[in-house]
């Protein structure tokens, strides 16, 4: 059995910094990356940044390049997003997600086979 469950959102100020958890079990522990995905209202899942285990490679969206770092314990099967500086814009429902197959690119979310249940932040201004 295959399971994502994130965990750290909040409600914050503008500026402010949050960090989220995505720990994972069963086939999730083979995957190939783990990415983080967001989704604000009335608008598309967007990637955010991606952990492939592999190398240790992280990739980011542009528009969290420097805000959002990334990391990983493997012995705790847990992946963090530690972000900082927020912004209204950042308000969203945030999810993790594994890439078991090496098919599509990490920034695409139909590369990704597994998905937790989200996590909502937002900042205020």
């Amino acid at each position: 059995q295959a399971q994502l469950v994130e965990s750290g959102g909040g409600f914050v100020q503008a500026g402010g910094s949050l960090r989220l958890s995505c720990a994972g079990s069963g086939r999730t522990m083979s995957s190939v990356a783990i990415g983080w995905f967001r989704q604000a209202p009335w608008k598309e899942r967007e990637f955010v940044v991606a952990f492939r285990w592999n190398g240790g490679i992280a990739y980011y969206a542009d528009s969290v390049k420097g805000r959002f770092t990334i990391s990983r314990d493997r012995a705790k099967n847990t992946v963090y997003l530690q972000m900082d500086s927020l912004e209204p814009e950042d308000t969203a429902v945030y999810y993790c997600a594994a890439k078991i197959l090496n098919l599509y690119s990490v920034y695409d979310r139909r590369g990704y086979d597994y998905w937790g249940q989200g996590t909502q932040v937002t900042v205020s201004s």
